[in-house]
């Protein structure tokens, strides 16, 4: 396993990169800007390997914007919690990499995802499991900042400063781009942090592409003694790594072709 954060998200985007040019399979701009989030959490924070899988006391991953499965799939890869090959079955008829990711199916998904703002509520749920049963670990979820014009996501937040759940971690990429527009355009969130904090979360802003801000925030989150469940809403950029997909809405539906993944693995090599 790649131990530095930062090349293990080069690896990963350029891995996903092939992977959708030859699927024709859509979502890398969102892909990207998650990859470095979850290099991080993969590296440093989730402390993850096949054994523990089933280990109630484990950290556990919830990825909320589902549709970034590859980028994901190839998380899981690197972070040796399923096979490399397996990465050729992505959106494979009669295969379980679908293009969102399925519980019970593939190892390390802990959520099915289609529906966008439910893993925040199941993330709470799970979370107040464990504080009931007296159980370690801590739930990371991330979600997609269009994802947060769901109302289940405030309810979850209140529910979850309601019992105390610090072991929740809500953390939004945001990237400032959603499928048919920008979040202002689309339906305008305002300050996303100052929602978090109106709705009883310890809330921290950081640079979703800065590794050693990432793993400072995430390693304290929920372990300092602050009871509040902790939001961290990450300002990233969309398609980041790779000039032509960066801050592009496009990105969000298309997959490159062969002449455009020779440019993006010159660019993230570089």
């Amino acid at each position: 396993m790649i131990q530095d954060p930062k090349e293990f998200a080069r690896a990963v985007r350029m891995r996903a990169a092939e992977t959708l040019m030859r699927t024709r399979d859509s979502h890398i701009g969102g892909g990207y800007s998650s990859a470095d989030i979850l290099a991080v959490l993969y590296t440093r924070i989730l402390g993850l390997t096949p054994e523990r899988l089933e280990d109630p006391n484990r950290n556990i991953f919830l990825l909320s914007k589902g549709h970034i499965a590859a980028t994901f799939y190839t998380t899981l890869a690197y972070a040796g919690l399923i096979p490399m090959e397996d990465l050729e079955l992505h959106v494979t008829d009669g295969e379980n990499y679908a293009g969102h990711t399925r519980r019970f199916v593939v190892p390390g998904v802990e959520m099915s995802a289609g529906s966008l703002g439910h893993g925040a509520s199941l993330g709470a749920g799970i979370a107040y499991g464990k504080k009931l049963q007296g159980l370690q670990g801590r739930v990371f979820v991330l979600m997609g900042d269009g994802e947060c014009n769901e109302g289940s996501v405030w309810e979850a937040a209140m529910l979850a400063a309601r019992f105390s759940l610090n072991n929740l971690v809500l953390i939004v990429d945001r990237n400032g781009l959603q499928s048919y527009g920008s979040d202002k355009q689309v339906m305008n969130m305002g300050d996303m942090a100052e929602k978090f904090r109106a709705f009883g979360c310890r809330t921290v802003e950081v640079d979703g592409h800065d590794y050693a801000a990432l793993e400072e925030v995430f390693s304290r989150a929920g372990l300092d003694g602050d009871p509040r469940p902790v939001a961290v809403v990450a300002h990233t950029v969309k398609g980041k790594g790779v000039s032509f997909m960066e801050d592009r809405l496009e990105w969000h539906f298309k997959s490159p072709n062969e002449e455009q993944l020779a440019q993006a693995l010159e660019e993230l090599k570089g």
